[in-house]
């Protein structure tokens, strides 16, 4: 139950009022508590403001402030019953309350979460996201209290005819977690050549490195980088020779281009491919260039605690 359904990607951003352009600026730099004051103050003065009660429900969830954002889609839902999203958002709520609670109380929660999905379902049948949360809901409930292979897979066969590529995703997924890694690398290969996106290549990978299959995991990374031209890769190829010590010439260049080519868009900070290039040089023995990478890591955060158990390890070479 802790790990219930841990996705809720919504989009906060409206258009056509004016009036609620400063909150969207906030949202934007991430500054959620005077989101929340500004949006109080508006919807004192304009009480039936769908998108505002909306925003303010997104404004509470990015918070974690589960009860009051619940409370606030169910307002929503209530009032606008055939409005499919209020109805997903209400469950996404309730799933993200779920597992930040016990497991007594998250499993009271199961039946209300079920249903405001299967509702959003019902009234948008092309819904992926609803499906995608009964998917992992199913999978991660034990099957004393509703879990189910069987209906998870009913809901990726939907997934499936609706966008092929979540399909194969969603399936993948589910054998993963049933102990099928046949199965599921098939599916999670057929979504990298129906879709060949960058969650594509990435899931494909990381379901390679949860197999120890660390090479296979490099190869996939290396075809995403030629495909898709992103430097996020370079790393991703580099953390892995790194942490399974495997192709370690490799990794070393892939992070030498990534550091080259480094722009802050790319995600991963300089100092972790500083740090991974440490791991690489302690593996070949090679202090001096450990050393002199672990120290450009802590340079940028002395304080991380994964770079001086790195420098600690470094130091009995």
């Amino acid at each position: 139950m802790k790990q219930l359904v841990f996705f809720l990607l919504w989009p906060c951003f409206f258009s056509g009022q004016p009036a609620l352009d400063g909150v969207e600026k906030l949202i934007g730099k991430k500054e959620f508590a005077k989101a929340e004051e500004v949006l109080g103050q508006y919807l004192a003065e304009h009480p039936n403001d769908l998108k505002a009660e909306e925003l303010l429900g997104d404004v509470f969830a990015h918070q974690k402030k589960w009860d009051e954002a619940i409370e606030q889609y169910r307002k929503l839902a209530n009032e606008n019953p055939n409005n499919a999203q209020y109805h997903y958002k209400s469950g996404g709520a309730m799933s993200m309350k779920a597992t930040a609670t016990n497991k007594l109380k998250a499993l009271s929660m199961v039946g209300d979460i079920k249903e405001a999905f299967k509702k959003t379902i019902a009234l948008d049948p092309g819904h992926i996201d609803a499906r995608w949360a009964l998917v992992k809901l199913y999978m991660q409930l034990p099957t004393l209290v509703g879990g189910s292979v069987k209906t998870a897979l009913k809901y990726a066969d939907e997934l499936e005819a609706i966008s092929p590529v979540d399909g194969h995703l969603a399936k993948g997924y589910i054998y993963e977690n049933s102990q099928k890694a046949e199965l599921a690398e098939q599916h999670y290969k057929n979504a990298v050549l129906i879709g060949g996106s960058k969650t594509c290549f990435e899931t494909l990978a990381k379901f390679y490195e949860k197999q120890n299959q660390p090479l296979k995991a490099m190869a996939t990374l290396f075809d995403a980088e030629r495909s898709l031209k992103l430097n996020t890769f370079n790393y991703e190829i580099g953390k892995t020779a790194a942490v399974f010590g495997v192709e370690l010439n490799k990794g070393e260049q892939a992070l030498a281009l990534y550091l080259k080519n480094f722009k802050d868009m790319d995600g991963v900070p300089k100092s972790w491919a500083h740090y991974r290039m440490a791991q690489i040089y302690r593996q070949r023995n090679n202090r001096d260039k450990a050393e002199e990478y672990i120290q450009m890591a802590l340079g940028t955060e002395p304080q991380n605690k994964v770079f001086q158990e790195e420098q600690a390890l470094i130091n009995r070479l």
